[in-house]
């Protein structure tokens, strides 16, 4: 059978990073785009990129859509406009790209479910798609992003066999790698290898500046791939690493405090001299680090 995202119009909502790939890939895959955007600039300037087939800020352009991507920041995708819910087809496949997956699976569940007007909580399937750059805004969607990238779905029991097919078939179409878990282990572990990172960047950041002194120039000046690698995703976007913490607080608290736990023994070592225990703990990093790439 012909995949859903070819039988009938793909409404995206926002187009930033993600809702902005999302449509210039869809569109070259031969699919029909309907996007919502919040601001008429934005709506212009996505006409003017070519991000989607048509571009709105009244949420009735979603009307006869087969499947809505969700590509809101995580503020607006816990706490949607009513009006956006109310524009939803009924009928709809409904998904989600965001990072933090237990918190949107009750929340959309919950709204579905209050809505009535034939709209299923069972046909929403929470995903996220692994991919994105240091850019947002509408100027970021970019082509090719989330080819060999993983996209995660979490569906529950419940979860409806032919929406969440759709949804395969909609993230192969665009190159992704397909993986399913539970959303509790899904947030577990983007705490660890993505949220953690942030403020992992962030605090180097932050460590490099206060500890400079008067060498300050010297050490911007000195600063090069390795250190530009270690922090590239704590000098990011400052609105989306708070929500992702927010969001994800338990997760990423626990993923802190192994941080904190590595940190300390490492600290020890370098304190009491212990090269040989240093030396062993950086080959374990290194044996380690192929199996994340």
């Amino acid at each position: 059978m012909t995949p859903l995202w070819q039988r009938e119009p793909v409404g995206v909502v926002g187009l930033g990073l993600i809702g902005g790939s999302l449509g210039l890939d869809l569109q070259a895959a031969g699919a029909r785009v309907r996007a919502l955007v919040h601001r008429p600039a934005t709506a212009e300037r996505a006409r003017e990129r070519g991000l989607a087939s048509e571009v709105s800020t009244d949420p009735a352009v979603l009307q006869g859509c087969g499947l809505v991507v969700l590509a809101l920041p995580l503020d607006r995708l816990l706490d949607p406009d009513p009006a956006l819910v109310a524009a939803l087809p009924p009928a709809a496949v409904i998904t989600d790209v965001g990072s933090v997956k237990a918190p949107v699976l009750r929340r959309w569940r919950s709204l579905l479910a209050e809505a009535g007007r034939g709209l299923d909580p069972a046909r929403f399937v929470a995903s996220h798609p692994m991919a994105g750059t240091a850019r947002a805004g509408v100027e970021a969607g970019e082509s090719g992003l989330f080819r060999e990238r993983p996209w995660v779905v979490t569906p529950e029991a419940g979860t409806d066999a032919g929406a969440l097919a759709a949804v395969r078939e909609l993230a192969e179409a665009l190159g992704a790698r397909w993986l399913c878990c539970d959303a509790d282990i899904h947030d577990r572990a983007v705490a660890l290898i993505s949220h953690l990172p942030v403020l992992v960047g962030a605090a180097l950041l932050q460590a490099a500046d206060a500890g400079a002194g008067e060498a300050s120039d010297l050490v911007r000046a000195l600063a090069s791939s390795g250190f530009a690698d270690t922090t590239r995703v704590g000098g990011g976007n400052p609105d989306l690493g708070m929500l992702m913490a927010r969001s994800n607080r338990p997760a990423l608290l626990a993923a802190l405090g192994h941080y904190r736990a590595c940190l300390d023994a490492l600290e020890a070592m370098v304190d009491r001299a212990e090269w040989e225990a240093l030396q062993r703990s950086l080959a374990l990093s290194q044996r380690l680090r192929p199996e994340f790439l």
